[in-house]
C-alpha cells in the first residue's frame, strides 16, 4: 500500500441558502477551512432567483479557490 500526497491547486465549491446572510456565513466558514489547505479565493459568482413554490428568494454562489 502506498500513500501519494499531492498539493491541491484548485477547487470549486457551490453554496446555496434562503437568505444572503446565511450564504455569506457558509462561504466565510469554507474560506477559513480552505486556508488550512493553503487555498485563497480566486473568484466568486453569485445569483439570486425567486422560488414561486416557497415564495422566497433562493441565493446561490460558486467560489473558485486557488493555491497561494
Amino acid at each position: 500500500m502506498s500513500l501519494i500526497v499531492e498539493r491541491l491547486e484548485t477547487k470549486i465549491e457551490f453554496f446555496e441558502a434562503h437568505d444572503i446572510h446565511t450564504l455569506e456565513q457558509k462561504i466565510d466558514e469554507q474560506i477559513q477551512n480552505n486556508k488550512a489547505l493553503l487555498l485563497d479565493v480566486h473568484a466568486v459568482q453569485h445569483q439570486v432567483a425567486f422560488n414561486p413554490v416557497t415564495n422566497r428568494m433562493h441565493y446561490t454562489a460558486v467560489v473558485h479557490f486557488r493555491a497561494k
